[in-house]
């Protein structure tokens, strides 16, 4: 019940913060960094190397290198995109 009432409030929350026009979560790995990503990628190197290669340019983890996860979803969401696009 009080694990309801916690959620319940934090969705409450994140519901105002997005109506005052802040972001939730993390900052993502700008679309700069995609054609250096898709190049790794076409040279068949694994994740982790793509994502040491990779480096955030703005936000609170500016300077740094972004997760493998974060890597793959956004060659990912990359992908979607241009199955959508391409389809008739």
């Amino acid at each position: 019940m009080e694990r309801e009432y916690i959620r319940d409030r934090t969705l409450e929350g994140h519901e105002s913060a997005r109506k005052r026009g802040k972001t939730i979560g993390g900052a993502g790995v700008t679309d700069d960094s995609m054609p250096m990503a898709l190049h790794l990628r076409d040279q068949e190197m694994s994740l982790r190397d793509i994502a040491k290669r990779l480096v955030i340019t703005t936000g609170a983890k500016k300077g740094r290198h972004p997760s493998p996860a974060t890597v793959m979803r956004m060659l990912r969401e990359h992908d979607e995109q241009t199955v959508t696009v391409s389809a008739p």
